[in-house]
């Protein structure tokens, strides 16, 4: 497969011999990149400046213009059949022969993995916000994933916490109060000067 840097002047393209080479318009060799088995897919960074390419030998790694390695993103379980950046140039996803889609950081940290499909992932795409990927697989398929930064997912978490906390009747008012939650049976009340005292919530109060 092949790939056009984003300003047009340079062809990245992926071999079964296990490289990557960059071209210029006229055909002339710019750069060679080498992998340890075929490489099954690549792709430019948004800004141009970075490569990624993914291979059978299980894994994504980042390249400068020329051929430098900068990254290497090691912890896929099998083959990787495709890569691709986030339009904001800040998450890449890597689609795999065991049916998972994972998402890394531009230093390699894994932070993220889709699971769901029954069969290989042969691509991968993200929406123009980047807020979505697409996924197509082996299995007939193609999904539409959430895509979550690691605030987003520490804020869902917390709240998913707040929410056990809060209704589950055998976490005790001592715990409750480690995370500003009121015992059960206590009612908050907001003040308003016209209309006086409000409940925000009521907790249900167990074992009266």
């Amino acid at each position: 497969m092949q790939q056009r840097r984003p300003d047009g002047k340079t062809i990245a393209s992926a071999s079964f011999e296990g490289t990557v080479r960059l071209w210029d318009l006229q055909g002339n060799e710019i750069a060679k990149f080498k992998h340890e088995d075929w490489v099954s897919s690549v792709a430019f960074s948004p800004d141009g400046k970075t490569i990624a390419s993914a291979s059978v030998d299980n894994t994504v790694r980042l390249w400068d213009l020329a051929g430098n390695p900068l990254v290497t993103f090691q912890g896929h379980e099998s083959w990787v059949n495709s890569v691709v950046f986030s339009p904001d140039g800040k998450t890449i996803a890597s689609a795999f022969d065991n049916g998972n889609v994972m998402l890394w950081d531009s230093q390699g940290n894994e932070w993220l993995t889709f699971q769901g499909h029954k069969s290989w992932v042969s691509s991968v795409a993200f929406s123009p916000n980047s807020k979505t990927i697409a996924s197509a697989s082996d299995d007939h398929t193609v999904r539409l994933w959430p895509v979550r930064t690691l605030d987003e997912l520490l804020v869902q978490a917390c709240d998913h916490l707040r929410g056990y906390l809060t209704s589950n009747p055998t976490v005790s008012d001592r715990d409750r109060a480690l995370y500003g939650i009121p015992p059960q049976g206590v009612k908050v009340y907001y003040v308003s000067a016209a209309v006086g005292l409000h409940p925000l919530h009521s907790l249900p109060h167990y074992g009266d």
